[in-house]
């Protein structure tokens, strides 16, 4: 095992006495290209080129010697400390930090970034990572190659956002770009690069006094779900209180997620999802729909994409959905949505050959279906008598094989 193993941040910026100090007593050097060939890496220490980290950390678990790491920014911060600390390796190390390149990116764009999402994006989560860009309005994105700003963009068809480039920060190469997200397939991007993703239907400014990274969890009237009044009253069919409450539970859209709700009515279902932080596209056929629901996403500010169109035609160019709220469309709906695989399915009928109905076609799709007949009965407190009386049937489908 090594005697001793060094991870130094590298932000562009002369290296510290410490981080020298290590550096020159390796007998191992660990880092990318342009690391290898900083000046201070000594001649006659082993290089290793940082492709695989896990790969690194067991060659630098079996050599005798001190070993030093180099990555760029805070290696902290979705860097390689977190991988060089794991069990298998046993390994042992000090941090020498520096300024991560989140924190670079948004001082050279000369914004604030406490109120901002912080998203990593490679091959495997990019999907997520557009996500996270469609949900909000500040998002700094880690990219990676084939997960960069060309395809962040491509990957945002039908939303409008503005990217703020950061290429090859701390270097003599540096460059900062703006441009829309539909046009950043129009160039080619050097690496590495952050994305500063800004844009869409802004809430209340943060204030000067934050006391949380990230979006305020506190923002917005409190309640997962909110009676009629807060969406000017007059909800449609399947879209009382308590039943949106139980259709909310049973799909739990949560950051990283995109949710459909086709036959958004009031937007009253949409705009709870994206409270909860997911990426939302609001479906209707109804002009009027689509404009309570902008109403909706406006007055809680949140980020939802509404697209006017009758299911299930409107949905085939949409991308994939993780969970799904039908409410409206019939079994023709659920049929289809049922075909793009999504994880939760939720849906209501008002009769029970129509949840029977429904239930089938979830089943013959291979998902686990659960029905309830929901009552709500509001009272009106000062007489104690029955004001208003809701009865549908909620169906659930989760997929088996995607039960996450």
């Amino acid at each position: 095992m090594a005697d001793r193993v060094t991870v130094i941040g590298w932000d562009g910026s002369p290296l510290t006495a410490a981080a020298r100090s290590a550096l020159g007593a390796a007998t191992l050097v660990a880092g990318a290209a342009h690391h290898l060939a900083l000046p201070e890496v000594p001649p006659a220490a082993e290089r290793i080129r940082l492709g695989s980290v896990a790969l690194a950390a067991r060659r630098i678990a079996g050599h005798r010697g001190t070993a030093v790491v180099l990555a760029d920014g805070d290696p902290g911060f979705f860097g390689v400390v977190r991988t060089l600390r794991a069990p298998e390796f046993g390994l042992e190390v000090e941090v020498v930090p520096a300024v991560s390149s989140v924190a670079t990116a948004f001082a050279r764009a000369a914004m604030p970034w406490d109120d901002a999402q912080v998203v990593v994006a490679h091959r495997r989560t990019l999907r997520r990572a557009v996500n996270v860009c469609r949900a909000h309005t500040k998002v700094a994105v880690l990219t990676s190659p084939g997960a960069g700003p060309v395809e962040l963009g491509l990957l945002m068809e039908g939303v409008h956002r503005t990217f703020v480039v950061c290429e090859e920060l701390g270097t003599d190469r540096e460059q900062i770009s703006v441009v829309t997200s539909e046009k950043a397939a129009d160039h080619t991007w050097r690496d590495p690069n952050v994305v500063i993703v800004i844009g869409g239907t802004a809430g209340a400014p943060p204030s000067g006094d934050g006391w949380i990274a990230g979006r305020d969890p506190g923002t917005g009237p409190r309640g997962w779900t909110l009676p009629a009044g807060e969406y000017g009253g007059g909800l449609g069919e399947g879209e009382a209180e308590l039943l949106r409450a139980a259709q909310l539970a049973r799909l739990g859209p949560r950051v990283g997620d995109l949710v459909w709700d086709i036959g958004c009515g009031s937007g009253a279902f949409a705009a709870e999802a994206a409270r909860a932080g997911a990426a939302v596209i609001a479906v209707d056929h109804a002009m009027e729909a689509c404009a309570r629901t902008d109403a909706a996403a406006r007055r809680f500010g949140v980020q939802l994409q509404i697209v006017r169109g009758t299911a299930p035609h409107v949905l085939e160019d949409l991308p994939e959905p993780d969970v799904v709220r039908v409410g409206g469309g019939g079994a023709a709906v659920v049929s289809a949505v049922a075909d793009r695989r999504p994880q939760r399915i939720v849906t209501h009928a008002m009769t029970r050959d129509a949840a029977e109905l429904a239930g089938r076609d979830l089943t013959e799709h291979g998902y686990r279906v659960e029905c309830a007949l929901v009552q709500s009965v509001e009272l009106d407190t000062r007489a104690w008598t029955e004001t208003e009386r809701s009865v549908a049937f909620l169906l659930s489908g989760v997929l088996a094989d995607r039960s996450a």
